[in-house]
């Protein structure tokens, strides 16, 4: 496949720009300047420390948050470059995909969520991370936060989701109604492919299912594995389960990338602004693999996220942020400048979420024991 839809590559010089305006560089394009940017933030180095699914201590091999970026910016690069979309924007997406979420994965998050419900607001892991680039990393004299172009933040809030006119209000500017780019629509299907497939390959490490177990309910990982073991018999188990899932990763890359050109071929798009008009996102699965990656979330689901290990690390997360969330909204003055400054300026239901927000898990720990030492 020869880069089949490069006329719907999204065109740099057709950027909306930046919300402040700075003059050109003489070697990089506004993309890989966003991408550099995002590559030298707090936010990207904080995901080093902030928790996939296994917490750290337990083993020294599990995905951190940072690990799985990079995994998720691999697969979307690889797939913008065989589509012949702009692989500079797809990596930036990728690379700031999980800017937004706060410690302990998503137990982080629905306990932010649920604080923030008890205010009539919310906690969204990507309207988080849309503030951290326009507020919170400061590093430009010129102007606050990474003053990316508009795409790039469009599609920090837009990659996983589309909305309407009125829905959010604050998002009005980013085109409510339509659709992101193609190269921001790949986020969320690379993201997937990245977190299930290593979900799959962390859940083994810990010895809480087998190959066998995973081929009885995915059938076309039943398939990789019968090749697996016929090509590969004397090889240690290990050794073959990593095969197999190569072989997994693949299928589906594969399939993501031919899903998307055929969607789009058939869409008679012609442009790079015929996606954002179309009806549905194009890009997507093919029903084969689509079906494989539905059975893959639902054995994760079942044999992984509600191991009870794992029930019971979400709980304990869950009652430390809301511990935590509860003592700064009583003692504000223990925050940390600037967030003890704000308070005093905007709701403090608002401020304590951030403060939080940004948090990596050993951050929250050290908080967590100074304040709060029987609990955590």
């Amino acid at each position: 496949m020869n880069a089949p839809l490069g006329r719907l590559r999204f065109p740099v010089e057709a950027s909306r720009g930046r919300r402040y305006p700075e003059p050109a560089h003489p070697y990089r394009n506004e993309f890989q300047r966003d991408r550099d940017r995002i590559v030298h933030a707090r936010a990207f180095r904080r995901l080093e420390d902030k928790t996939q699914v296994f917490t750290a201590g337990i083993s020294d091999h599990f995905r951190s948050r940072l690990t799985h970026t990079i995994e998720v910016a691999q697969i979307a690069r690889t797939t913008a470059c065989a589509l012949g979309l702009d692989e500079d924007l797809t990596e930036a997406l990728a690379l700031a995909h999980d800017f937004g979420h706060p410690p302990f994965a998503h137990a982080g998050e629905e306990e932010l969520n649920r604080q923030m419900q008890r205010f009539g607001q919310a906690f969204d892991h990507n309207l988080h991370a849309l503030r951290l680039v326009e507020s919170f990393e400061n590093r430009y004299a010129r102007f606050p936060g990474l003053n990316l172009t508009f795409e790039v933040r469009e599609g920090i809030v837009k990659h996983s989701m589309d909305f309407q006119p009125g829905q959010f209000p604050g998002l009005e500017e980013y085109l409510p109604g339509l659709r992101p780019p193609l190269e921001a629509q790949l986020i969320d299907l690379a993201d997937e492919i990245a977190y299930n497939t290593a979900d799959l390959d962390d859940g083994f490490s810990a010895g809480l299912f087998t190959m066998e177990d995973i081929a009885a309910e995915i059938a076309h990982y039943a398939e990789i594995r019968d090749i697996v073991e016929t090509q590969f018999p004397g090889a240690p188990l290990v050794v073959r389960f990593l095969e197999a899932l190569r072989m997994l990763i693949d299928h589906l890359v594969t399939a993501l990338i031919e899903g998307t050109a055929r969607a789009t071929l058939d869409s008679g798009a012609g442009d790079h602004e015929a996606p954002r008009r179309h009806p549905v996102r194009l890009a997507c699965f093919p029903a084969p693999a689509l079906e494989t990656n539905r059975a893959l979330k639902l054995f994760l689901h079942r044999r992984l996220y509600n191991s009870p290990k794992l029930v019971e690390e979400r709980k304990r997360s869950c009652q430390s942020v809301a511990a935590l969330f509860q003592f700064f909204l009583d003692n504000p003055g223990r925050m940390p400048a600037p967030y003890d400054d704000l308070a005093r300026r905007q709701p403090l239901h608002r401020v304590v979420c951030d403060y939080i927000a940004g948090m990596t898990d050993g951050f929250f720990l050290r908080t967590c024991r100074q304040f709060l030492k029987p609990l955590c």
